[in-house]
């Protein structure tokens, strides 16, 4: 079964690590409204670009969705 973007996403966390991934990671983390059962690419897309504020550039998403299906089909 297919792991949903979020559990995927709680794997690059690291409080100590300022890289953009890992700290899209970790304020995802708090974001209680965060679709955690979505793996789909519209869905998140929608999502963050209306409530993501703490996400500086859709860049970083798609930079870190890109590694999600690479991890999917591996």
């Amino acid at each position: 079964m297919k792991q949903s973007f979020y559990r995927y996403l709680m794997t690059q966390r690291d409080p100590n690590n300022y890289e953009p991934v890992p700290q899209f990671a970790n304020n995802a983390f708090f974001d209680q409204s965060f679709p955690k059962q979505s793996g789909d690419y519209e869905t998140l897309t929608r999502y963050l670009e209306l409530n993501g504020s703490y996400l500086p550039s859709m860049t970083i998403f798609d930079e870190a969705y890109e590694a999600y299906q690479e991890s999917e089909q591996a």
